[in-house]
């Protein structure tokens, strides 16, 4: 691959996705397997190539990503954030397409934390009268 590329980080939850565009013939990678055998459910994989499809650059990029942390479903997310941020990089003219679509917007919900005397964010112990 050239030395030419386009740099986007995509997070969702606490999964990171550190995304690099490259001219090329749409070979998508994920932490060095393609993106089919990383993501086997086709709605992950639906979602991977959503701002490809939008921006209708299937085909014409190679992409190499790198994720960690979270699930699969938070990955194929957070690697559709990235690829949106790389899109962006190479061409500004996108960002009305891409805002419309909500493709860059970091979206922010996490989990929520286990609170004490509580067995778990909301859930409370059962409470006994006698």
């Amino acid at each position: 691959m050239s030395q030419d590329f386009n740099y986007g980080t995509g997070k969702r939850k606490n999964a990171v996705a550190r995304t690099r565009l490259y001219a090329g013939t749409g070979v998508i990678t994920v932490n060095g397997r393609a993106y089919e055998d990383y993501f086997p459910r086709k709605t992950l994989q639906m979602i991977v190539q959503q701002p490809l499809k939008l921006t209708k650059n299937i085909g014409k990029f190679d992409i190499k990503v790198t994720a960690d942390g979270g699930g699969v479903a938070g990955q194929a997310q957070a690697v559709r954030h990235g690829i949106s941020r790389a899109l962006l990089a190479m061409d500004p003219e996108l960002r009305t397409l891409l805002k419309r679509a909500g493709l860059l917007t970091r979206d922010a919900r996490k989990k929520e934390r286990k609170k004490p005397g509580q067995p778990g964010a909301r859930a409370k112990f059962q409470y006994s009268k006698r």
